[in-house]
């Protein structure tokens, strides 16, 4: 049985759906929290329980992995082979507003869940880190290999300090660990905070795209399926390997910048692309570019999906959404 913490998110909801077909038991944990609407959420837990249509194989847990008590009455109750932990406060620039909250979650939550997996045997801890630990590095593509010392965002910082404490667990604890670097995924149930779901929202709103900078910032946009993919290979991995300590980055190896975004964007809405230029905000880093020749090696991972690809796959399903949504 498989904790995946997070599991109504974006990447959490996607996962779980993958190993349930899998045939996997999954217990997923999720606060559904108010970053970003609930009702996103409750969407992706109905698709996951309409596919799990008697709960034979999925448990659904409302709790929040700051909640010590919580986990300890959670891991006495199921007995985990491996923890996939996903649930995180996200987002660079509203971490800078709140830096105590996400380190409450992102540092002593994972040490939370590092914690109740040593004392209760379990070996196997995948954690869910981000590219934005690399920070303005000069060096591209990022690997893994490149110092992570001069992260620019609350965020980027807490995820550096819980890959430290999964190394730290690591060695003393003789627990198996992947950090999985995660490089902006994209896709149907994106966070509507990120930048594709939230410009198309903009555009649907006949409201101009908040566009910062020159448009030469780039991101490594990762579509969801092949990011899957990765966890999955990650988890067939560390199930199958022991005094495992890795950290791997799951990207695409090919940066769009802003302005080809939009313009890509365009393309597939109908409505008229408006642009407001601003300028870029501290903590937003210039490039992501991942380095996933480790990835390949080690998981066999190859993502397959371009970003005009992506975006169709996207804008079907958020055309579809959101006029469930006006009919709800």
């Amino acid at each position: 049985m498989i904790l995946v913490t997070g599991a109504a998110g974006f990447i959490g909801s996607h996962l779980v759906e993958q190993l349930l077909a899998k045939g996997e038991s999954v217990v997923g944990l999720d606060n559904l929290n108010d970053f970003y609407d609930v009702i996103l959420k409750e969407y992706n837990l109905r698709i996951i329980k309409e596919k799990d249509p008697r709960d034979k194989k999925f448990t659904f847990i409302r709790g929040d992995i700051t909640d010590m008590g919580l986990l300890q009455i959670l891991f006495n109750e199921y007995n985990f082979n491996c923890v996939i932990h996903l649930a995180a406060m996200a987002g660079v620039r509203p971490s800078i507003d709140d830096p105590q909250y996400y380190r409450q979650v992102n540092i002593e939550g994972t040490h939370n869940l590092l914690e109740s997996c040593m004392k209760h045997g379990i070996k196997k801890f995948i954690f869910a880190s981000s590219s934005s630990v690399y920070g303005n590095n000069k060096k591209i593509p990022f690997s893994e290999d490149d110092p992570v010392d001069r992260p620019i965002s609350p965020y980027a910082a807490t995820k550096k300090a819980a890959e430290l404490l999964c190394h730290t667990y690591h060695y003393l604890f003789d627990m198996d660990v992947l950090c999985l670097r995660f490089f902006t995924v994209y896709g149907p149930r994106q966070r509507p905070d990120l930048a594709i779901h939230k410009f198309s929202i903009y555009v649907m709103n006949k409201k101009s795209i908040p566009f910062y900078g020159d448009g030469t910032t780039a991101r490594d946009y990762t579509y969801i399926d092949d990011v899957i993919d990765g966890v999955i290979k990650a988890y067939n991995y560390i199930m199958k390997h022991e005094n495992v300590y890795e950290v791997i980055n799951l990207g695409n190896n090919d940066p769009i910048t802003l302005n080809d975004l939009v313009n890509a964007i365009s393309d597939h809405l109908e409505y008229e692309v408006m642009t407001e230029m601003l300028p870029l905000p501290k903590g937003d880093v210039t490039i992501t570019y991942a380095d996933i020749s480790k990835a390949k090696e080690l998981l066999n991972y190859n993502p397959k999906t371009n970003i005009n690809t992506g975006l169709k796959k996207f804008f079907d399903w958020f055309y579809g959404y959101y006029k469930l949504s006006v009919m709800e």
